[in-house]
């Protein structure tokens, strides 16, 4: 039987029932845009977290652009990025007027860390989008040391914990992404921004509803970028549940380790006091192309991400005339495999996966 690499049905089945009569209501109700629904969910989700502000956005690429300009991020500006994430990351700096500065990672924990921002640092710089990279709390509190605001992009964190702070709540703002293989992920798109600034959420709500606040009277070039009703309305049902499944995909990850993967590719670090959420498991081999197609024939589904980095994709070629090495991203890139993770993925499972990754380890040399 084909062990998925995301298995969103078993979480969304039992759930199924509350879900359709949520979305009935808001049917019956006739309230789709800036709703009750999303005005709830905001609530909700910022005390989830911890925060003084959730703003719905449609997605989580908007919400980086808005969440930028509601920093400050100047068109002309600079704002650092790592070149190893999902393309959204830079794509949205380019969208808010501002030019990405490609930074490297850690080799090991696979986010920025101080020393890669401060290494691509200029005097334009603006602002750090930090990744909390496959659900991996990334060092904050050392980048906001660095004297610039940082914007965590959370989209793959939801349900992550640093020390006595959930992911989210660690920068000057954050965005979160609800897409539906998320680890809170709504059945459509859907995005978050979440501040304890009062000035950026006030300014983050009139952005994504054209630059107004009263739908009269435009103070800014805006969006047309809003959670809907009844999208917020499934993200009601499913937030209560989201600490049970980040335990879940703890656990999937713990398993993984007790089944001996460490012995055959190299496991992502963890630094003390995070709980990451495990959006991904992404584990490294030098020839991970032919493991991924180990692993396929055994009936696990894997995936290599970001293949190529930000600063190798053809869009990027006018930002990065100039660039330093980035030995860390090229090796991530290329070595990377992620591996099937869920809350609903068994120790029995983890433990076919890993004697699939043995089985093809046997038949050469090395980690990665």
């Amino acid at each position: 039987m084909s062990i998925a690499l995301f298995d969103t049905e078993s979480q969304l089945a039992p759930l199924r029932a509350e879900i359709l009569s949520r979305m009935s209501a808001v049917v019956e109700r006739g309230a789709f845009i800036l709703g009750p629904e999303v005005e709830a969910f905001e609530r909700e989700l910022a005390a989830y977290l911890g925060a003084r502000h959730a703003i719905g956005v449609a997605n989580g690429t908007d919400a980086i652009t808005i969440a930028l300009r509601a920093l400050g991020v100047a068109p002309g500006s600079e704002v650092v990025v790592p070149s190893f994430t999902f393309y959204a990351s830079a794509e949205a700096i380019v969208n808010a007027g501002a030019r990405p500065v490609f930074c490297d990672v850690d080799p090991e924990t696979r986010n920025v860390t101080a020393q890669t921002v401060r290494a691509a640092l200029t005097p334009r710089a603006a602002a750090i989008v930090a990744v909390d990279l496959f659900g991996v709390p990334a060092p904050i509190a050392d980048l906001r040391a660095l004297g610039l605001p940082v914007l965590e992009d959370a989209a793959q964190a939801a349900g992550a914990r640093s020390g006595d702070r959930m992911a989210g709540t660690l920068g000057d703002v954050a965005t979160f992404s609800f897409y539906p293989s998320k680890n809170l992920g709504c059945l459509g798109d859907g995005g978050a921004i979440v501040t304890d600034d009062d000035g950026v959420a006030q300014l983050a709500r009139a952005l994504r509803f054209h630059g107004s606040r009263d739908k009269a009277t435009f103070e800014h070039v805006g969006y047309n970028s809003r959670l809907d009703e009844l999208q917020a309305a499934v993200l009601r049902v499913l937030l209560p549940r989201l600490d049970e499944w980040s335990d879940g995909r703890r656990a999937a990850a713990a398993a993984y380790l007790d089944a001996g993967l460490a012995e055959h590719v190299t496991v992502p670090a963890v630094r003390d006091g995070d709980l990451p959420a495990w959006h991904l498991y992404a584990v490294c081999h030098p020839r991970a192309d032919e493991l991924l197609t180990a692993l396929q024939a055994a009936g696990v589904q894997a995936r290599a991400y970001y293949r190529r980095p930000l600063h190798r994709q053809p869009s990027m070629a006018p930002y990065v005339e100039g660039l330093a090495p980035l030995p860390a991203t090229d090796h991530l890139a290329a070595c990377n495999v992620a591996l099937p993770m869920s809350p609903a993925l068994s120790a029995g499972q983890a433990w076919e996966v890993v004697a699939a990754v043995a089985a093809f380890a046997a038949t050469g040399s090395g980690t990665a």
